[in-house]
């Protein structure tokens, strides 16, 4: 037997219409992942950083968390990769390790804080751009191939939401 829709919370915080939870036969309250948030977030983010990390190791050589942190340098040059983190919501530790082989491969100029030299403000050098660039044109790509069949209108109602969620995701 599978689990039934959950009847209990018929006034769901936010409004919601649907049930994150189901009820099993035995009376156990499990998620509901038809209906869960986190899930969909999660399953459709892990997909596409598998997904491109493939890609982008075999095509460029570096995977999705490299790419994250050049996309991002080259948003906003001569940041400290604790700026990275905060912004792109990547640890400390995944941070340095993209650095360092950014670092590595010719990627970057690194300038050290006058005020403390182990802070360093770090940016894309000409390679690094270029890199930047031939990736972004696959990514661009791959969120054009993502987000095929959607009403535009959909989009922008699924990038309110998710602007939202970004902000309340903060106070959790």
């Amino acid at each position: 037997m599978t689990p039934s829709t959950d009847p209990a919370g018929a006034t769901c915080p936010g409004g919601r219409l649907s049930q994150p939870t189901l009820v099993t036969p035995h009376g156990q309250r499990v998620i509901d992942i038809d209906n869960y948030i986190p899930y969909f977030l999660a399953a459709v983010n892990n997909a596409l950083s598998r997904g491109a990390s493939s890609r982008y190791l075999t095509d460029f050589g570096v995977g999705v968390t490299e790419w994250r942190v050049l996309s991002w340098l080259a948003t906003e040059p001569g940041i400290p990769a604790s700026r990275i983190c905060d912004v792109i919501a990547l640890d400390k530790a995944a941070v340095s390790r993209s650095v360092s082989k950014l670092a590595d491969m010719g990627l970057l100029n690194t300038q050290a804080s006058p005020t403390d030299p182990r802070r360093k403000a770090l940016s894309l050098n000409d390679d690094g751009y270029a890199l930047h660039d031939r990736v972004m044109a696959t990514a661009l790509d791959r969120e054009a191939a993502l987000i095929d069949g959607v009403d535009p209108e959909d989009l922008e109602a699924f990038l309110r939401v998710m602007r939202v969620l970004r902000r309340n995701v903060e106070r959790l």
